[in-house]
């Protein structure tokens, strides 16, 4: 493995840590190492959200900068007779990108490895071998002989499995490879504005928050979090789609890796505040930060659950165009993730509260 510096290490550390919706512990402790000491206090809500607090002026507004903590997996829903784990996926799968591929089922004695398998191909009829793989006829093979070897080893129904992969820095060392960018992208994200802001004078309080339960509809540690902080302009940090692959038509391309973070225009749950936009565009052309639009028909972030709490929350998502999403691995550029961190910095330092109030009531 190449020599890691401090940030891939946290990057690494994130990935690596396992939690689908419902189960983001480990992920939460994780976060929380990196992001308290640059916070004046560090709490969670009824879910399980993290929320970091760095005050600026304490009669400032509040900013709400928000990843999720949660990945997409599976849960364990039965243990047949011989030993074989039927599992419902928690998130959105594509069942295509499932079979062969291993997993880690997170036990009440540690982990397990398993493969996802269905019935052999060689079996099939011409026909059915033209079909994918219907997720409901696959299992998890743990290599247990039996139900009752299978809770030895510690299974039980409701256990989480997660994707296995390997954090992989690439030969061209700005992309990186690894599980759960959807979003723990998002929460190193908010760790490195609160850490680039330790010194800075800033006149609001900024929030730093990793949500929990992103994945299940629709965004349900965004809201409570949301309730909890109040927060009165909201950033959704989040994995966009990198449309720069092969097989993609100039017209369904909108974005690229490395060219910049997005700046979402609307997505299945809300549309993006048009005064906030508008203001970010205008901070990312300032500071030459790169930026590109997109939208996001058939998906939703944080955003939309934010911006409907209490009275109503200026929100905007801003996304790190990323190949792969809601697989085994997802690939982004670093230089994406450094600048959503320099545009979210150069944002907070120019919401006052006049800023703010000029947004929310133009």
């Amino acid at each position: 493995m190449k020599k890691m510096d401090k940030t891939l290490v946290m990057l690494k550390e994130l990935t690596d840590a396992k939690g689908i919706p419902g189960n983001e512990g480990e992920v939460r402790e994780v976060m929380k190492k990196f992001i308290e000491p640059f916070s004046h206090e560090v709490y969670t809500d009824g879910l399980g959200s993290l929320i970091a607090k760095k005050v600026g002026d304490e009669k400032g507004p509040k900013i709400m900068i928000a990843g999720h903590l949660d990945e997409v997996g599976f849960m364990i829903t039965k243990i047949d007779e011989r030993g074989f784990l039927l599992f419902e996926p928690i998130g959105s799968w594509w069942s295509q990108v499932l079979l062969a591929q291993r997993v880690t089922v997170v036990t009440k004695n540690g982990d397990v490895s398993g493969i996802i398998g269905s019935k052999p191909p060689h079996i099939l009829s011409p026909e059915a071998r033209k079909k994918p793989a219907d997720i409901k006829d696959m299992f998890i093979d743990i290599g247990a002989s039996s139900r009752e070897e299978a809770m030895e080893f510690g299974v039980r129904p409701g256990d989480q499995v997660v994707p296995y992969f390997e954090f992989t820095v690439m030969n061209n060392e700005n992309l990186l490879l690894a599980k759960a960018w959807d979003n723990r992208i998002g929460c190193a994200i908010a760790i490195e504005v609160l850490k680039q802001l330790k010194n800075v004078d800033h006149p609001n309080i900024v929030y730093g928050v990793g949500t929990a339960q992103e994945e299940v509809p629709v965004s349900r540690g965004a809201q409570t979090s949301a309730e909890m902080i109040k927060p009165d302009i909201a950033f959704s940090v989040d994995v966009g789609i990198a449309s720069d692959t092969p097989g993609i038509s100039g017209k369904e391309a909108r974005s690229k890796m490395g060219e910049g973070p997005q700046i979402i225009i609307y997505d299945a749950s809300m549309i993006s505040h048009k005064e906030l936009r508008e203001f970010v565009v205008g901070i990312a052309e300032e500071f030459n930060i790169p930026y590109q639009y997109d939208y996001i028909p058939l998906g939703w972030t944080d955003s939309g659950a934010i911006h409907v709490t209490a009275n109503g929350v200026p929100a905007l998502s801003i996304a790190v165009p990323t190949r792969y999403i809601h697989t085994h691995a997802a690939m982004l550029h670093r230089a994406d993730f450094e600048n959503t961190v320099k545009l979210l910095v150069e944002i907070i330092k120019k919401l006052d509260l006049d800023k703010v109030r000029e947004i929310t009531f133009s």
